[in-house]
């Protein structure tokens, strides 16, 4: 492949991580921010829910995630078809635009109505900054080094996501839940408003050169996945057809699951165990905290080991790690249970990415991306519903167990579905 274009400005088009570091590093740094837009919330909204507006069934409780997903859900699927036809930096700043008004709503709230519509607000944000970096991400490196630059792009977010729960904990023990812990958001709505506005660069070129000089893989696995499918035929090979993108699906959605109910019960279940709320935001930090850390590494082992084995075990993990938080009933057995669930995530969540990125075309890869997020984030909105009326009918715990056992039925299917999809050339 001529790895080198011109654009219609002069600028040469390269593909590959150290050709693009300086936008890479920046993208990086875009997704850090959106990911502490979601962290702000991890340690403290399911605590406002309880404490200042009073909701005592789990299911109310656990409305605000419930919206959260189906908003990011459904933005996630449009984002990658506006990032085809409109460019990926508009999705972008668009996505920060929304942000904005969010820690604002969360401050100012004077029913759950309010928190309500911020999270609305809040999942179309995150589906369009989120998927976007992802795809900008994914334009750049080019088809050697995706693993790796997943794995950059989620250790950031889910960094910045623990970093931000553990300082919100912090504030909101030493300044009350609101507003201290919530003015973190605003700040990072506008610096990442600004940064996208002003800095990032547009990469669809580079997909459409990649397009241009995109070579079939030897063992023709791909041959029917043509070039030009429509958006209907796009949705349906990554939902059910095509066996390496519909199992990502699924198990996408599974692991989102298990970390919506992670959001919306674990302080709830802490709490319950006489836990301060510093020490909470601590154990809410350290499941998103060695998930992103280790996503520095499990997206370059992806790279060199292949995907799906490594999206079998981090399944696998999880639900261990699920079971482990269920049984015990104390700081330190629930400390190395999210380390555990951390390092099952870990895993799963770049390598899932980048075996979407091995299979579909480049022409599609934005839409097939999200599609893939609209089920992956769906997950927040069914763990939400699943875990609250669980924990309605029996309680917490028992809704651990289910979805528990839903994340190991997850990693069979792909043990039995799924196909290798990183494909080395042959040398010649």
């Amino acid at each position: 492949m001529n790895p080198t274009a011109s654009r219609a400005s002069g600028r040469p088009i390269k593909l590959g991580l150290r050709a693009n570091a300086a936008q890479f590093t920046l993208l990086v740094a875009v997704n850090a921010l959106v990911g502490g837009m979601l962290g702000q919330e991890r340690t403290v909204l399911p605590l406002l829910g309880e404490r200042e507006f009073e909701l005592t069934a789990y299911t109310a409780g656990l409305s605000f995630i419930l919206v959260f997903g189906i908003a990011k859900a459904a933005t996630n699927y449009f984002a990658g078809t506006w990032s085809d036809r409109f460019g990926r930096k508009p999705v972008l700043v668009a996505g920060w635009l929304v942000a904005v008004p969010v820690p604002l709503l969360l401050i100012w709230a004077p029913s759950w109505g309010w928190v309500i519509f911020a999270n609305v607000l809040l999942g179309i944000s995150q589906g369009l900054t989120w998927s976007t970096t992802v795809v900008m991400k994914i334009d750049l490196v080019g088809p050697a080094r995706r693993g790796l630059a997943m794995g950059f792009n989620e250790a950031a977010g889910y960094a910045a996501v623990a970093v931000t729960a553990l300082a919100t904990g912090y504030l909101a023990e030493a300044y009350g839940l609101r507003p201290a812990p919530f003015l973190l958001g605003l700040a990072f709505a506008a610096l990442g408003l600004g940064l996208s506005a002003l800095v990032v660069r547009e990469t669809r070129d580079h997909a459409r050169f990649e397009a241009a000089n995109h070579v079939a893989r030897a063992d023709g696995r791909h041959d029917h996945l043509h070039s030009e499918l429509r958006d209907r035929e796009v949705f349906r090979q990554t939902s059910f057809s095509e066996p390496a993108l519909s199992s990502a699906s699924q198990a996408g959605l599974v692991n989102n699951l298990n970390d919506g109910l992670a959001w919306g019960l674990f302080p709830i279940l802490f709490a319950t165990a006489g836990l301060s709320v510093g020490k909470i935001g601590i154990l809410a930090a350290l499941y998103p905290a060695v998930w992103g850390v280790g996503q520095l590494f499990t997206g370059a082992l992806s790279d060199r080991w292949g995907r799906k084995w490594m999206i079998v075990a981090g399944m696998w993990l999880q639900a261990f790690a699920l079971a482990v938080i269920a049984l015990v009933d104390h700081f330190g057995g629930w400390a190395v249970a999210a380390v555990l669930l951390g390092a099952g995530t870990a895993l799963v969540y770049p390598t899932l990415l980048a075996s979407i990125g091995d299979v579909a075309h480049p022409t599609w890869r934005a839409r097939s991306v999200g599609v893939y997020r609209l089920w992956r984030d769906g997950g927040f909105a069914a763990g939400a519903l699943l875990a609250g009326v669980v924990a309605d009918l029996v309680d917490v715990r028992a809704a651990v167990w289910t979805v528990a056992a839903l994340t190991a039925l997850s990693g069979l299917i792909v043990a039995v579905r799924m196909y290798e999809t990183l494909h080395r050339p042959a040398r010649t």
